[in-house]
């Protein structure tokens, strides 16, 4: 790979006509192969109550793909702290990394916790004229998640996950209680320790999750942590998040400077029409996700075809289908390097989803070898 490292994001997909079994062994393969085409890293998502994500606990999935693998790193993208706590978080990625040391990823991310306070949009350093950087990366209007908090599915997700009456502790405080507990040193208000066995002293590289330039940012820049900005989520904030983020860093013990990886949604072939139409599907997919209805399995480009669309729903997933690169191997890497310059990402994460498993495994395959030439 070149010097911009490429990874994996895999939210363990179900598609139509399949089971959730089948996406277990098909993302397991997945990681298979992609550390074989050279892939830097593999991290698994945390999503509930959505019948076509099967990838509920990232810690459950990093240790079956652990045993599976041997040089890729494997990560949490993210693990949903609203809903854990620290210590739950310190023993089980501290388990992992007892038998698989040195190659775990522990990401955090704020979802499923305390609403995040209401914030304008930060203004950045990078232009954006008429929706598009200098370098012509597409930045979309901001898309606001606002009915997603307040729908009722939102709403029983987090009753089922926490305990009643329940509240979730602060982000900021919960990663300083997670950065003390792997470092030995956390007490309590009274001056009692904690002692994380397993956990405590485990070799894992942290990662914050963020949308945006708000306290995901700062809470990655203050404790000097390596940070996720999710363009493929939230491409109209993908740039205040990033530099929010450097804005706030201070260098720490684990990193000197601030380091970034930036995600985006690929599908590559041989040819544009055949990437064209494995894409196929993605409009409703996206769809089911911003509706708050949950993700739907992934359809095939048939079924989604079918689909009658009005067009307040167009409006949904406008942003992120504007957003996704599709295409060759060329155009696709094109693209990514064209979001690494306007972001300044260390790395790239890459996520792609089709229904058919050889077409998805052969799209990562493409970017592969298409990147090592660049």
């Amino acid at each position: 790979m070149p010097a911009t490292p490429l990874g994996v994001l895999d939210l363990v997909p179900i598609v139509s006509g399949s089971t959730a079994a089948e996406a277990l062994h098909r993302s397991i393969d997945l990681a298979r192969q992609t550390e074989r085409f050279g892939y830097a890293r593999y991290w698994f998502a945390e999503h509930h109550l959505n019948p076509g994500v099967a990838g509920t606990s990232p810690a459950v999935v990093l240790a079956l793909t652990a045993a599976a693998t041997s040089t890729i790193r494997l990560g949490s993208g993210a693990v949903q702290l609203g809903h854990r706590t620290a210590l739950s978080t310190v023993e089980e990625f501290g388990l992992i990394d007892a038998l698989h040391p040195g190659r775990l990823d522990l990401g955090l991310g704020r979802s499923g916790g305390r609403p995040p306070a209401s914030t304008s949009p930060a203004p950045t350093t990078t232009p954006v004229v008429d929706g598009r950087t200098p370098n012509g990366l597409r930045i979309p209007p901001r898309f606001s998640f606002e009915h997603l908090i307040g729908s009722p599915r939102v709403a029983l997700q987090r009753a089922l996950l926490q305990q009643p009456h329940a509240e979730s502790q602060d982000y900021g405080e919960q990663v300083d209680d997670i950065l003390a507990l792997l470092a030995g040193t956390y007490r309590s208000a009274d001056g009692v320790e904690a002692r994380a066995v397993p956990g405590e002293g485990a070799d894992l590289q942290l990662w914050i999750l963020g949308s945006s330039g708000g306290q995901s940012a700062e809470v990655a820049g203050r404790n000097g942590l390596r940070f996720a900005a999710n363009y493929h989520v939230s491409p109209g904030t993908v740039l205040e998040a990033a530099e929010g983020y450097r804005a706030a860093f201070q260098p720490s013990e684990a990193l000197h400077k601030p380091y970034v990886t930036v995600s985006a949604d690929v599908v590559v072939a041989e040819d544009e029409g055949t990437a064209r139409e494995l894409a196929t599907g993605y409009d409703l997919w996206v769809r089911s996700i911003r509706t708050a209805e949950g993700a739907i399995a992934y359809p095939t480009p048939d079924e989604a075809r079918a689909h009658v669309w009005v067009e307040g729903d167009r409006g949904l997933v406008r942003d992120r289908v504007e957003t996704r690169f599709v295409g060759t191997p060329g155009g696709v890497a094109d693209d990514l390097a064209r979001l690494q310059e306007a972001t300044g990402a260390d790395e790239l994460l890459i996520t792609t989803i089709t229904h058919d498993h050889a077409a998805r495994v052969r799209s990562y395959e493409l970017l592969a070898a298409e990147w090592r030439t660049r």
